[in-house]
């Protein structure tokens, strides 16, 4: 279905082998009541923190960096600090920045973490980029490098948009997008953690990117191989673009093997088109005329990340659907099922990762070590309304899953595979995106699931 399945099995592993008595202490919050009363608070497992403020930007240490105020403020570049020589791995070509830079505040992690996934919101116009590092302090009171999560642009002429490999000091690692510890099962977590911007443009120019919101989801989620039944709610279906990605197989090979691997991008584009926004004629204008829904083979080419040669990205993808107008867009893990509909209810649907044997999801025909889809409703039994893009055309799109099957193989961390190995699940990771200035209804269902 997609080609993340094999990074994703590496890096969710990390986590899976988290040790027992951490799975028993972390207890998975109490669903809302299908009445709309929460339970009594347990010990969560996943904390966002974003910055996007005017008091967000002030509060970090900027060197050469200015807050743009506005109704929706910005890190910009002032006067830059800095000046890199960057050779880009994937061309070979070296080529002169300047830069500024911002630091984050310390965020100390209500969850002490296994892992800790970025996420940004940017634009970056031709001339421009951004690189986005985290560093963190361990639970013993180490302190780790600063890694690299992404060097980034919203085009592909200036650099090739990149994650970095082969990053780690011995006890955690950065697995494509994901930071992780190397053994939770020690014990060792981070505590805290900083993310570091820096803004680069052509010298001499007066080019800035502009980054409105940045940050990180960090989680402890424990060994499981099923979770907790939620309750279902009352049912709403969305009405989002269908668009299948098996209709692309053999398209534009060069960005992950074409429509075969496409599920996060095609899903991505979905819910971008739900919102109301779209690709422009110009922007299109280098797609085959002869292929269909050329916005998808689009989505692919610009969530492309050279390193891991895929499109399965996850913060690249959330940092594509904000290069459309006013969008917002994260990557976060979710608790159950009540979170997806207490989004969906406001109106905001979710591209959710999950894997499985064939026999796992009733209906879905085929099994996957990794694949994205688009929740956009729930029936009134409360099962699973997805947008699957894994159908062999647009009108085969829509399925309807049963809940507790689906629940499972999304919120699992371990399972096995069809030679009864154990591997790992992706512990309910998703993509949020959301309309820069939501509604009310909506404001208070992201917060509801903590993103703010």
């Amino acid at each position: 279905m997609t080609r993340s399945a094999s990074r994703r099995t590496v890096l969710t592993a990390a986590v899976a082998v988290a040790a027992g008595a951490a799975a028993a202490s972390a207890a998975v919050p109490a669903a809302a009541s299908p009445t709309g009363a929460a339970a009594a608070p347990r010990t969560p497992l996943v904390d966002n923190r974003f910055w996007s403020t005017y008091r967000d930007w002030r509060g970090g240490a900027g060197s050469g960096t200015r807050v743009a105020a506005g109704r929706r403020p910005s890190l910009v570049i002032a006067t830059p600090s800095g000046r890199t020589e960057y050779t880009d791995p994937h061309t070979g070509t070296t080529s002169t920045w300047e830069s500024a830079t911002w630091t984050s505040p310390v965020h100390r992690c209500p969850v002490p973490a296994t892992e800790v996934i970025a996420s940004w919101n940017a634009h970056t116009p031709a001339g421009t980029w951004l690189a986005v590092e985290l560093s963190g302090t361990y639970s013993d009171g180490g302190k780790t490098p600063w890694y690299v999560l992404g060097r980034w642009a919203a085009g592909d002429t200036d650099i090739k948009r990149t994650s970095v490999d082969d990053q780690s000091d011995g006890r955690s690692s950065v697995w494509t997008d994901t930071f992780a510890i190397d053994d939770p099962a020690s014990g060792l977590r981070v505590a805290s953690y900083q993310l570091r911007l820096t803004l680069h443009r052509k010298p001499g120019t007066r080019l800035t990117p502009a980054v409105w919101r940045a940050g990180a989801m960090a989680s402890d989620i424990p060994d499981r191989f099923t979770v907790p039944a939620s309750t279902p709610r009352a049912g709403r279906e969305l009405i989002v673009p269908r668009y299948s990605q098996n209709t692309h197989v053999g398209q534009y090979p060069e960005y992950d093997n074409g429509g075969e691997a496409w599920c996060s991008p095609t899903s991505s584009q979905m819910i971008i088109e739900y919102w109301g926004r779209k690709p422009t004629a110009r922007d299109l204008a280098w797609v085959n005329p002869a292929f269909d829904d050329p916005q998808v083979c689009h989505a692919a080419r610009y969530t492309f990340d050279y390193q891991y040669d895929g499109c399965g990205n996850w913060p690249f993808n959330a940092a594509y659907a904000a290069t459309y107008k006013d969008m917002s867009a994260v990557v976060t893990r979710l608790h159950s099922l009540s979170d997806l509909e207490t989004l969906v209810r406001a109106g905001i649907p979710v591209i959710t990762s999950q894997s499985f044997l064939e026999k796992e999801l009733t209906g879905a025909g085929y099994g996957t070590a990794g694949h994205l889809m688009t929740v956009i409703g729930f029936t009134p039994d409360g099962d699973v309304i997805a947008n699957d893009p894994a159908s062999p055309n647009n009108q085969a799109v829509r399925r309807v899953y049963r809940r507790r099957e689906w629940e499972n193989i999304w919120l699992r961390t371990k399972r096995y595979n069809a030679a009864g190995k154990v591997v790992s699940g992706t512990g309910g990771v998703c993509y949020v995106y959301w309309p820069a200035h939501p509604k009310l209804a909506q404001q208070r269902a992201l917060g509801a699931v903590g993103i703010r």
